[in-house]
């Protein structure tokens, strides 16, 4: 008896909690790029740097007292720990990049992120006043989204897909996405085109505005 199970494998459309409303369609979808993921929002490479840098002063302190390979081997601990600390940091980028959907549709964008307690946030452009490019020189990039009015997320609850350190008024963000200055111009000509339709009200009968 097969074992296997996709935590995913309710959704009607990848992504998506739901089938789309008419006259809505998906322009784009995409993930994050986990190695980008785990540099920009898990910053591996500073714990690297760091558990590095302990590893060469235990051992440059050691060596006052020791021989050189006998120093050697008294920081070398500290690298192997460093090596464990990134490895965690990877998997959970790498979890949490394949755990992640951004759509982007005519309408709104959509994100099914959490790889522990998934969620998905709908963002009708009508919510969204403007978006900010972060482009790395590889291509890939993040896009903030700087949303209106009275609407608030939680940092914790959206983290790592927010623009970071912006607590107080959260920024949801497709992070760390390949190809991200085609995906934000994408995004900008769905959301003006959206934003600028005109809203069709029914007007009342003439007879009754006659009566009035």
């Amino acid at each position: 008896m097969s074992h296997d199970h996709d935590d995913f494998a309710v959704e009607p459309i990848r992504g998506l909690p739901e089938l789309l409303p008419k006259g809505e369609e998906i322009l784009w979808q995409g993930q994050p790029n986990w190695w980008e993921l785990a540099k920009d929002a898990l910053n591996v490479r500073w714990v690297a740097a760091y558990f590095v840098g302990f590893a060469i002063w235990r051992a440059v302190v050691a060596g006052e007292t020791q021989p050189f390979w006998e120093a050697v081997r008294t920081g070398s601990p500290f690298l192997i720990l460093g090596a464990v600390a990134c490895g965690i940091l990877c998997i959970i980028a790498l979890i949490q990049a394949k755990a992640t959907v951004y759509t982007i549709t005519n309408r709104r964008v959509a994100m099914r992120i959490g790889a522990a307690l998934t969620m998905t946030l709908n963002l009708p452009y009508t919510w969204i006043g403007t978006a900010s490019l972060a482009l790395r020189k590889n291509g890939t990039g993040t896009i903030a989204l700087n949303l209106l009015g009275e609407t608030r997320l939680s940092y914790l609850n959206t983290w790592p897909h927010v623009r970071p350190w912006r607590m107080k008024r959260t920024e949801p963000a497709l992070r760390c996405i390949p190809d991200a200055a085609k995906v934000a111009s994408l995004l900008s000509d769905a959301a003006e085109t959206r934003v600028a339709e005109p809203v069709i009200t029914r007007a009342a009968p003439a007879s009754a505005m006659a009566a009035e």
